[in-house]
């Protein structure tokens, strides 16, 4: 999760307008440290948060809401469009504080905070989640990780018994790790404690503890009313919106810019907001390298499935122009077999995608919006090597999206699955007319294009499973488990990503019984 100072760039609000703090990404156990300082440079202003998050580490949430409920601040689900500088692009702004704000719109269309991030949510003063913002929360996930000890004892014979003068750890070695997805007594408890502290009632509980780790469940606004999870039924707006500076009081978190002769603009009151070209951004980001789309091979983990279980590919990230190859590499790895990819991604560069589409299209692979919960280690991490190049995991469609160049690219697919709880979204792209001919090409309606084409650059569009369908985006309802859940290698005729392991291997590399 990066943290962001924003001040809104709406027409009218000079030159007192409202400022928040946009939170975007995974909760991560670093992440209350980077909020802490954020904290420290605003020197006490009360900005509210506007949370965009699929969740993360739940003691890091936990930390993040008693932060947020220590420094009496309001919070929201949505998301910001940045308009010129955005924290992504490297040496746009090198001063994010208090002074020199980045300028952008918050919206709530398209925006999530599920898993972990209600309990960070739960924090806030006033919390808001408008009508087409989700929250949904699922059974948490914990990890145990195990240690081989050896100890040395010093000990000495009194009266023919043993005594034991001093023990001591001499060496400690890894011995895996395993996940459960079952909430101990002492998580419960914990958990219950927290949200009491916040006033949340524990109806929240008891909706995570009914829903599988693999599943998300949407609160209903009026359940999060009655849960004491939202404060109102109120939009966005009602903390961002450009004339909330206008009302008596004036909130907190407007701040004016002088405008007489003799003071010196604010330097947020003196940037100059030109509108951005679509085809600009779609086709060249300025993407950091380390977020650019990644394909990983992975092996379904699930007990049920051994020795003959799905593996996929899966395409998490950032679509870049060298996407496409990298693609094209991890094919020739595989030897001809059709994996399926499982996509989750918040679209990129539009030529990226177009020939990412064409290469799926060529290889005649179906696609999926999902995320891939990795159980042995995450390919990001330095030290962790895949057994016989595939990973081990599980996909999940709760909080997946796929949004703007990212929908141009799963139309390359022969099978286009998009589940209930993924979430694809839309705005207007570049390069029109080689879009156009891509989707003629790919067969999809034209009616996708025309709802591409007719939308601004600022804004999104959320697509409900009818309007894919309808649309012919995509080629049926059913979820990511259709191409990776544990039973299909069961079916006949057997799909075509499912592989046999020597029994000998199928025994060492099944995850530790949950």
């Amino acid at each position: 999760m990066r943290f962001a100072v924003v001040r809104s760039s709406a027409s009218g609000c000079e030159p007192n307008c409202p400022e928040w703090i946009s939170a975007e990404g995974t909760i991560e156990a670093g992440t209350p440290a980077l909020f802490r300082r954020l904290l420290k440079a605003l020197g006490g202003r009360q900005l509210p948060i506007v949370v965009n998050s699929p969740g993360g580490n739940v003691d890091a949430a936990i930390q993040l809401g008693r932060m947020i409920r220590k420094n009496k601040l309001d919070i929201a689900v949505g998301t910001t469009e940045f308009s010129g500088c955005s924290p992504e692009m490297k040496n746009c702004r090198d001063d994010d504080s208090k002074a020199a704000p980045y300028l952008g719109i918050a919206y709530d269309s398209g925006a999530m905070c599920n898993s972990a991030c209600p309990l960070m949510f739960s924090g806030g003063m006033r919390r808001v989640v408008g009508e087409w913002a989700v929250l949904g929360v699922h059974q948490i996930t914990t990890t145990y990780h195990r240690e081989k000890l050896l100890y040395r004892t010093i000990y000495k014979i009194v009266n023919g018994k043993k005594k034991v003068i001093s023990t001591k750890i001499v060496s400690r070695k890894n011995a895996g790790s395993y996940k459960t997805y079952e909430m101990s007594k002492a998580v419960e408890r914990r958990l219950s404690g927290y949200l009491k502290e916040m006033g949340v009632e524990q109806g929240m509980l008891d909706v995570m503890k009914a829903t599988p780790a693999s599943d998300i469940r949407q609160i209903e606004p009026e359940d999060m009313l009655e849960m004491k999870l939202v404060t109102s039924l109120d939009t966005l707006d009602l903390l961002t919106g450009k004339t909330v500076c206008q009302h008596s009081p004036v909130p907190a978190n407007c701040r004016e810019t002088p405008t007489d002769g003799n003071a010196k603009p604010a330097e947020v009151a003196t940037v100059e907001v030109k509108p951005t070209s679509p085809q600009s951004v779609e086709a060249a980001p300025s993407f950091k390298p380390e977020q650019q789309m990644r394909f990983v091979l992975v092996r379904g983990s699930n007990p049920l499935c051994n020795p003959d279980c799905p593996e996929w590919i899966s395409a998490e990230g950032t679509i870049a122009a060298g996407t496409p190859d990298r693609l094209r590499e991890l094919l020739d790895t595989v030897g001809g077999r059709r994996l399926p990819v499982v996509v989750n991604s918040p679209g990129g560069d539009v030529q990226g995608a177009l020939a990412a589409g064409r290469l799926i299209r060529e290889r005649r692979l179906d696609v999926a919006v999902a995320r891939t919960d990795f159980l042995d280690c995450d390919p990001g991490a330095a030290a962790c090597v895949a057994k016989d190049g595939f990973h081990t995991g599980l996909t999940v469609d709760a909080g997946a999206e796929c949004d703007s160049a990212c929908a141009v690219m799963i139309a390359g697919g022969s099978r286009r699955l998009v589940g209930a709880s993924a979430h694809l979204s839309l705005h207007s792209l570049g390069m029109a007319d080689k879009v156009k001919a891509y989707l003629d090409e790919m067969a999809v309606g034209s009616a996708l294009f025309s709802t591409i084409q007719s939308m601004l650059y600022s804004s999104h569009r959320e697509l409900s499973q009818d309007e894919m369908q309808k649309f012919g985006l995509t080629t049926g309802r059913q979820s990511v488990d259709a191409l990776t859940g544990a039973t299909i290698c069961k079916s006949s005729p057997k799909p075509d990503n499912c592989r046999v392991l020597p029994s000998a291997n199928a025994e060492a590399e099944a995850p530790a019984k949950l």
